[in-house]
């Protein structure tokens, strides 16, 4: 790696956030309670639900044991009981929602994760689906998928799924290194993860992704190289290559191994970077951050005529104003409003046998978060922005130019006439440079650690 690319990554190695939302959650105001939060909901889905249907997130928190490098809301049992009741849960909350509209909403979108969704039989699954479908419609089209884990994932679970209308499905690998997965507590054989793939192929599932993880403890070039060329190997349509997110003061289980055994900074860049040329030579294009997708899959499209989309999901290319999270934990947005969910199970469910919304926070957006938000989002998904209209202009604007000249000196943006554009040099840091853009990161340091490493 050449000297000018370390200097590089010390510099622009800061905490810093994803850009799943902006405001991003810590910097939420908690301006907004739960009957501003339906009435936001009710407006935006009578404006949008005939003309774009809504995405559905749910999230399924149960996992038998616990993988120490997730970052995700969990909670760990291998009793199986805990199933139906807690299905039973979320379709409350789902049935709640479905009164508070005035017409079947379409579902353009929807999503099971986790958790392990795949903790949930078969028939459980089945009848959890149905039920969510009996209050709503299906979008021409609309894109149904679900998180797996390679060992536990039945053929069962495959041909359930596939029969309600699922054709996608995120197989959670991270690495096929023995002494990674132990180190992750995260088992599960590079035949496991075949036998899963194959069998989605032939039950007729049309998009498969699967989750590797770069930065992880023990992984060393050697290894990415190996992890990669048995991908490549499987051809998922998608991959999700992310960088681990080592935050152990909110995740404990971090602390199972010692931070010693973490490459360093330039050494997990030099992972990235190696896995990504493998997948660039097997045919994969890189979109926006973290993500990989042949020219076949509709990512690769949605990208190429700017419709690409980033939401608490991820990357999609299914855009709705309505994002509701059903579910612990689970994050909904109204595009002028966010709202969480509590975040234990036994919480979720005694709110929920009382009646009464599993509503945790929420934030109301200003006209300037709107504003920022755009430009961060279009930074996120195109690698540019601009603001030639009145409606794209805010006061934050000169303050972020002024933020970015260090970022243009040293080459990682290059102004147009009204915006910026990301180089490749600079795409490895692209959210450093949304920070630039994030008004209330910049009016209030964290006092505390708050986000993982942005490189």
């Amino acid at each position: 790696m050449e000297t000018s690319t370390q200097n590089l990554i010390q510099k622009y190695n800061v905490a810093g956030p994803r850009y799943t939302s902006y405001p991003t959650v810590p910097y939420w105001e908690e301006n907004l309670d739960i009957e501003q939060w339906l009435s936001s909901v009710k407006q935006t889905f009578a404006t949008s639900n005939t003309k774009e249907g809504i995405s559905l997130y749910i999230h399924l928190p149960f996992c038998e044991s616990l993988c120490t490098y997730c970052g995700c809301n969990k909670h760990i049992t291998k009793n199986h009981a805990v199933e139906e009741p807690h299905l039973n849960f979320i379709l409350k909350e789902w049935q709640m929602y479905s009164v508070l509209f005035e017409e079947k909403p379409v579902i353009k979108e929807l999503h099971l994760g986790g958790g392990t969704p795949t903790f949930f039989s078969p028939q459980n699954l089945k009848y959890f689906i149905e039920s969510i479908f009996k209050d709503a419609s299906l979008a021409n089209n609309a894109a149904l998928s679900f998180e797996a884990h390679p060992g536990n994932t039945s053929p069962e679970h495959l041909e359930v799924l596939s029969s309600l209308g699922f054709t996608r499905i995120s197989l959670g690998v991270q690495d096929f290194n023995l002494k990674v997965q132990k180190a992750i507590h995260r088992l599960q054989s590079f035949e496991q993860t075949k036998a899963a793939t194959i069998g989605a192929r032939k039950t007729g599932y049309s998009s498969l992704n699967f989750d590797l993880i770069y930065g992880l403890p023990f992984q060393t070039v050697e290894s990415m190289v190996n992890t990669i060329t048995k991908t490549i190997a499987l051809k998922p349509e998608r991959i999700a290559f992310y960088s681990y997110a080592h935050v152990p003061w909110l995740k404990p289980s971090q602390r199972g191994y010692d931070e010693n055994d973490l490459p360093t900074p330039t050494i997990k860049r030099v992972l990235y970077e190696t896995g990504k040329e493998l997948l660039i030579q097997a045919g994969y294009v890189e979109i926006g951050i973290d993500h990989f997708a042949l020219p076949t899959d509709e990512l690769y499209t949605a990208m190429q005529v700017k419709k690409l989309h980033r939401n608490f999901m991820g990357y999609t290319a299914a855009h709705t104003n309505l994002m509701i999270g059903l579910g612990v934990s689970s994050i909904s947005d109204s595009w002028n409003a966010f709202a969480q969910n509590v975040k234990t199970v036994k919480e979720y469910e005694a709110l929920l046998s009382q009646n009464q919304w599993p509503f945790l926070k929420g934030h109301l957006l200003h006209k300037e978060d709107l504003v920022l938000r755009k430009h961060i989002l279009n930074l996120m998904c195109n690698f540019s922005t601009e603001w030639s209209k009145q409606d794209d202009y805010c006061e934050q604007i000169p303050q972020a130019l002024e933020k970015l000249k260090e970022a243009e000196a040293d080459g990682l943006i290059r102004y147009t006439q009204h915006g910026i554009e990301v180089t490749n040099a600079g795409i490895p840091f692209v959210r450093n440079i949304c920070m630039a853009f994030d008004a209330r990161l910049m009016s209030k340091a964290p006092q505390t650690n708050l986000f993982s490493s942005t490189v």
